[in-house]
């Protein structure tokens, strides 16, 4: 199923979700540029490196790689669907939370997705790239937050694309399983590598952990100008 939208209006426009997006995008072009000797060596220093942040003293030498990691892409597919969830689910999650506490809140997602990554697979020397884990953090936010949206998706049935609403609960839901799931036999079978589940898991979790005070509050209230108020829907 490919998410087309879902049916929450936002009542303010989502300056960091956009920012994300511009920074992630223009990151990826460059290294468009780079070729591939220049991509590797690009990738080699500013991933994020498992085996370098477990070993004595790594944390406290490569944590930035953390972030760094979080701007990379490794092709157009990783880029368009990573920024195409964090443009559908994330407008709505910044809308609750406040710009500036959605971008502590998006990178303390990274920071969580990369911790459990790193003590589920310490010893790998693969470089770990994309805002996958921060972005899997939004939708553990979503789905607290508004458990009762619905996702307009596109299903194909013989080739023909179709049309389908499908609550957030049950979209979300079966996401996290197929990542739950993937993560598990990835322990047991290492050629299911290349795709970081675990940080997938630990961004999901954090999400959910930190929306959940913020369910149980009534969304503030935002105004146009003095007098027009700008209602919730």
């Amino acid at each position: 199923m490919l998410p087309l939208h879902d049916t929450v209006p936002a009542r303010r426009l989502p300056a960091a979700v956009w920012a994300l997006v511009f920074v992630n995008a223009a990151i990826f072009l460059y290294e468009v540029r780079l070729g591939p000797d220049g991509l590797q060596l690009f990738v080699d220093r500013y991933g994020m490196i498992p085996a370098d942040l477990s070993a004595p003293g790594g944390l406290a030498r490569h944590w930035p790689t953390v972030i760094t990691s979080m701007f990379l892409h490794g092709s157009w597919l990783h880029i368009i669907g990573n920024m195409w969830f964090l443009w559908i689910f994330g407008d709505n999650v910044e809308d609750r939370l406040g710009t500036a506490r959605f971008l502590v809140f998006y990178f303390l997602g990274g920071f969580a997705a990369a911790a459990l990554q790193v003590s589920v697979d310490p010893t790998s020397q693969v470089p770990s790239i994309g805002a996958s884990g921060a972005i899997a953090a939004v939708l553990g936010a979503y789905i607290v937050l508004y458990p009762t949206a619905t996702v307009i998706s596109i299903v194909p049935i013989f080739f023909l694309p179709l049309l389908v609403d499908v609550p957030a609960v049950l979209w979300i839901g079966f996401w996290f399983l197929e990542q739950w799931l993937n993560g598990f036999v990835a322990l047991f079978l290492p050629a299911m590598g290349g795709v970081a589940w675990w940080a997938h898991i630990g961004g999901f979790l954090f999400g959910m952990a930190v929306a959940i005070p913020y369910r149980f509050q009534p969304p503030r209230r935002h105004y146009v100008g003095y007098d027009r108020e700008w209602p919730f829907g």
